[in-house]
């Protein structure tokens, strides 16, 4: 019998909240839960939420015929960092997905997605490596998202909108829907602001807030 071994990667506020969904998730698919640990190079503590803490040279370590990891960190340039490490080490990226997301036709999840309660993804989406969608979020039709892409909660992305790499959309963002062939376009980098109602294209590596969103500016950091 193969000895398996699963981690969440990372121990912080959006760890604890992905712990139980891989503890459900592995319970669902019967797998003893002694195979689920928690790594962190840098927590104090040997325990988190009742699984033990390991630091990623001792997780390498550990007997294993295979090695499967989600990254539970919203930062992209750390994930994407981590990700390619992960591979290059010869381990597996585990997608978790909460019991009561919605997924319907014709959608394409790359390796490492993340979706938390009550995420829903309509049809006829693509979606790239590492996604991470918080609780409530959800993807309309016709949609392309790019690698390393993170949705803080309760993001409305609808239709015909194309996300490139490393973009992150903050708490309760509207994205606008596009028309076929016409997409509104995320450029890669683009931070969208917390409650940000976006209604065109964003420059790659631009960020924008408000209502219509518009970038921010130096002045507007200043007040």
């Amino acid at each position: 019998m193969s000895n398996i071994l699963y981690a969440v990667y990372g121990a912080s506020g959006f760890g604890r909240e992905i712990i139980p969904l891989a503890r459900h998730q592995l319970i669902q698919q019967g797998i003893d839960l002694n195979n689920l640990v928690v790594i962190d190079d840098n927590f104090p503590e040997s325990s988190v939420n009742g699984l033990r803490v390991m630091s990623y040279k001792v997780f390498l370590e550990q007997s294993a015929d295979e090695r499967y990891i989600t990254i539970a960190i919203a930062d992209s340039s750390i994930r994407t960092r981590l990700h390619n490490q992960l591979i290059d080490d010869g381990n597996h990226i585990w997608n978790i997905s909460a019991q009561n997301c919605v997924v319907l036709d014709c959608v394409e999840i790359a390796d490492g997605a993340i979706l938390c309660p009550f995420v829903t993804l309509t049809s006829n989406i693509k979606i790239g490596k590492s996604f991470q969608a918080n609780i409530y979020s959800y993807v309309a039709h016709d949609c392309i998202i790019g690698d390393f892409v993170t949705f803080a909660p309760g993001v409305k992305c609808n239709g015909n909108v194309h996300i490139e790499d490393n973009v992150y959309v903050g708490t309760g963002a509207i994205i606008k829907q596009g028309r076929p062939g016409k997409p509104i376009v995320l450029g890669a980098g683009a931070v969208i602001g917390m409650g940000a109602v976006v209604t065109k294209s964003v420059p790659a590596g631009t960020t924008v807030i408000g209502n219509p969103a518009r970038p921010l500016s130096k002045e507007g950091l200043r007040k």
